[in-house]
């Protein structure tokens, strides 16, 4: 199988299953074009964040292969595969006793760039997702927000710009009204970096939000890729009961 020249990520037949043999994820093939969001959707336990870390090889496969710009991930060295990848997750992870500048120009440190090149690229950064870099650049995690906190997750991704971006759940830790906020502004942000990026999420109206497609998965199984257009008129039990939940949480509740 040649691999097209706009397919950044693919899985070939791809199962993953943990020392104990339990399956996680079964016979995936699935292929993630240049420049797109795909936006991995399912219940917890579906594979979803098993998918996600196959990418960036914090996990290896236990059969097939997987492809990042045309090379197994499985060949090389899995650092430098990380570096070309950023990776934000929900609790952030960000290192408590480094400041907000320090923590968001880590990566690029480490690719030899000069302090003055990486103070720039934070300054950069902070203001492209919303903080002012002279009131947060030199603050601690302990005093931002969550909402800020997932912010500077995010400017830290960035930081070395990578050409791919992996995102699982990133804004599921936050309040309703912060997390509304932020997924608009990160609408914005997607339409303006035009980054390869792979979302997972089990909230359907974020799905659709986001998605140049959606890839639902069940119980390690891929049931169907669609635009976030046929997903909203594919006849397919799981899709309806997405949908049945969906407005289930929208009826107002108590007399509201």
């Amino acid at each position: 199988m040649v691999q097209e020249p706009d397919v950044v990520i693919e899985f070939r037949e791809v199962s993953y299953r943990l020392d104990s043999g339990r399956p996680l994820l079964y016979d995936l093939n699935l292929q993630v074009r240049r420049g797109e969001t795909l936006v991995l959707l399912g219940r917890s336990g579906s594979g979803k964040t098993t998918t996600l870390k196959l990418i960036n090889r914090l996990l290896e496969p236990t059969q097939g292969q997987v492809f990042v710009e045309g090379r197994a991930t499985t060949d090389g060295d899995p650092i430098r595969l990380r570096r070309r990848i950023g990776y934000v997750i929900q609790e952030v992870g960000l290192f408590p006793n480094f400041t907000v500048e320090r923590n968001v120009g880590l990566v690029p440190r480490l690719e030899g760039w000069s302090a003055e090149r990486a103070r720039a690229r934070v300054q950069e950064l902070l203001a492209l997702v919303g903080l002012e870099p002279e009131q947060f650049a030199t603050r601690y995690p302990r005093e931002l927000s969550g909402g800020q906190r997932q912010r500077v997750g995010v400017a830290r991704a960035l930081a070395a710009d990578p050409p791919l971006l992996l995102m699982d759940e990133p804004f599921g830790a936050l309040d309703p009204l912060t997390r509304a906020e932020i997924q608009q502004e990160f609408q914005r942000l997607i339409q303006r970096l035009q980054k390869t990026i792979v979302f997972v999420t089990h909230d359907l109206r974020e799905a659709l939000m986001f998605a140049t497609r959606v890839a639902l998965l069940e119980g390690g199984r891929l049931v169907g890729v669609y635009t976030p257009e046929e997903f909203r008129r594919v006849s397919n039990p799981i899709v309806a009961a997405y949908f049945r939940a969906f407005e289930t949480d929208r009826t107002p509740r108590g007399g509201e």
